[in-house]
């Protein structure tokens, strides 16, 4: 594939399995395939909505937010491996994903202190502390992958999986990076940023085009943590047959079902007993397992 049509194939990827999670979404809330829809003419509403406003917002920062939450999602994908290579492939890869994944905290937080409104405030702030229990153990999940590969570049770290994926031998980074994505995506039982106790949280004055790009946004961010978990864990694209290629949307997709089907599978957990469960329970795993991972390494 030429490289410059590498770009376009990416977000073109990333834009069809962002429709197709809003499209399962969809279809799981309503239970009817005819859903499947849903999300084109929820976009085509939202985009002639007039847009709403509070007394004295900062419309500065409220868009900052609302844009950067995309932007951060996409230069987070530039270093996976998503069709045929990444647009980027920079030596500290790693660091740079977990970098871009914590500008969504900004995101989140100056889209609902910009519009000048308690519900939103209060959705921000919750994501803050959601972020202050997963980061950490998330951190530790990625730094295992690295340890493993002896890389921190993920085109490298998805090469040495050819022989063994490291969701063999890691299956603890693994389940741990699958409970983070949910987190960082604030999805399912972690969508309490958005939760209808507060009115929707940190979106709940958004209207128009500003709360499209916003959904937009999260749900590109649901599947690039899934991408990353696919390069990460399951080998990138190595698999029978099939290019390495197509290996990657397939796997991507199987890894982004999973996420989708546990947003109404799963109950809402809260801030306070998800901390606990963090940092008493999922960082000392994480560290446990990089210390096997070391051993095996060394």
């Amino acid at each position: 594939m030429p490289e410059t049509l590498l770009p376009l194939a990416v977000l073109a990827v990333l834009a069809a399995l962002a429709y197709g999670a809003a499209a399962c979404h969809a279809v799981l809330v309503t239970g009817r395939v005819s859903a499947l829809g849903a999300p084109l003419a929820e976009a085509a509403r939202l985009l002639v909505q007039q847009r709403r406003r509070t007394t004295l917002p900062d419309l500065l920062l409220t868009r900052i937010g609302v844009w950067s939450l995309p932007v951060a999602a996409v230069l987070a994908a530039a270093v996976l491996p998503v069709v045929g290579g990444p647009l980027a492939d920079p030596p500290v890869g790693v660091v740079w994903f977990n970098a871009m994944e914590v500008c969504v905290w900004g995101s989140v937080w100056l889209t609902g202190w910009g519009g000048n409104s308690v519900f939103p405030l209060a959705g921000g702030y919750r994501f803050v502390a959601q972020g202050l229990a997963y980061e950490l153990p998330h951190m530790f999940a990625l730094i295992t992958a690295a340890l493993g590969a002896g890389s921190l570049r993920v085109g490298e770290v998805a090469g040495a999986q050819r022989e063994l994926w490291f969701a063999v031998w890691m299956p603890v980074a693994l389940a741990v990076y699958l409970v983070s994505a949910l987190a960082m995506a604030f999805w399912g039982p972690f969508g309490q940023p958005l939760g209808s106790d507060i009115a929707g949280g940190a979106a709940a004055e958004l209207s128009g085009p500003d709360r499209l790009i916003f959904q937009a946004g999260r749900h590109v961010l649901l599947v690039v943590a899934a991408a990353g978990a696919v390069a990460l864990f399951l080998g990138g694209g190595a698999g029978p047959v099939l290019p390495p290629w197509a290996w990657t949307p397939l796997k991507t997709a199987a890894v982004l079902a999973v996420l989708v089907w546990a947003r109404h599978r799963l109950p809402a957990v809260r801030m306070d007993r998800f901390t606990q469960v963090s940092w008493l329970v999922l960082i000392p795993a994480t560290l446990l397992q990089m210390l096997v991972v070391g051993i095996v390494v060394l």
